[in-house]
C-alpha cells in the first residue's frame, strides 16, 4: 500500500527561508547606497568588509545563519514543540525590531512577517493538539511507537 505524503512540511520551510529572504533584502536596501563614511560611523565595517552589501544572513550578535540551528528529532511531539517556541523567537525578533524602526517601509515589511510567524504559531499548535490527540495517553512523551516497537509502548 503507498503511503500518502504530506507537502506541508516543504511548504512551511520554503515559507521561513522566504522570511529570511526579505530580511535580507530590506538590509541591503538600506545598506546599499551607504558612503564610507557612514559604514565606519554605523559599525557595519566589519560586515562590509567579507560581504560589502551583499545579502548574507546573520544574527545581531554577528552569527551567520547556518542548517546547524535547525532542530529536528523525528520525533513528532519534540518537532512541534520546537517549532512552536522557533515562532515564538521570531515573533519577539521581530517586536524587537519594530521597536528601533523609524522607517516606516521597513515597519511594513517586519509587521508582514511577524503576523506570519503568529499565523504559523497558530498552525503548529493545532499539529500538535492533533497529535496528542491521537496519541493512546501511555505512549504520551514515553517512546515514539512509530520506532520503538519493543519498548512496551
Amino acid at each position: 500500500m503507498k503511503q500518502k505524503r504530506d507537502h506541508s512540511v516543504p511548504r512551511v520551510g520554503t515559507e521561513e527561508l522566504s522570511h529570511i529572504e526579505m530580511v535580507c533584502a530590506v538590509v541591503y536596501q538600506l545598506t546599499r547606497n551607504l558612503s564610507v563614511e557612514e559604514i565606519k560611523r554605523q559599525g557595519f565595517d566589519k560586515y562590509f568588509v567579507d560581504h560589502t552589501t551583499g545579502i548574507y544572513p546573520v544574527a545581531a550578535s554577528g552569527e551567520p545563519w547556518t542548517a546547524a540551528t535547525i532542530q529536528s528529532t523525528g520525533d513528532v511531539i519534540a518537532d512541534l514543540s520546537e517549532d512552536l517556541a522557533a515562532e515564538q523567537k521570531a515573533r519577539k525578533t521581530y517586536d524587537n525590531i519594530l521597536r528601533l524602526s523609524d522607517d516606516p517601509d521597513v515597519s511594513d515589511v517586519i509587521k508582514f512577517l511577524r503576523a506570519r510567524e503568529i499565523v504559523h504559531f497558530q498552525r503548529f499548535g493545532e499539529g500538535l493538539r492533533f497529535v496528542t490527540d491521537k496519541l493512546d495517553s501511555k505512549n504520551y512523551y514515553a517512546c515514539n511507537p512509530a520506532f520503538d516497537k519493543n519498548c512496551g509502548c
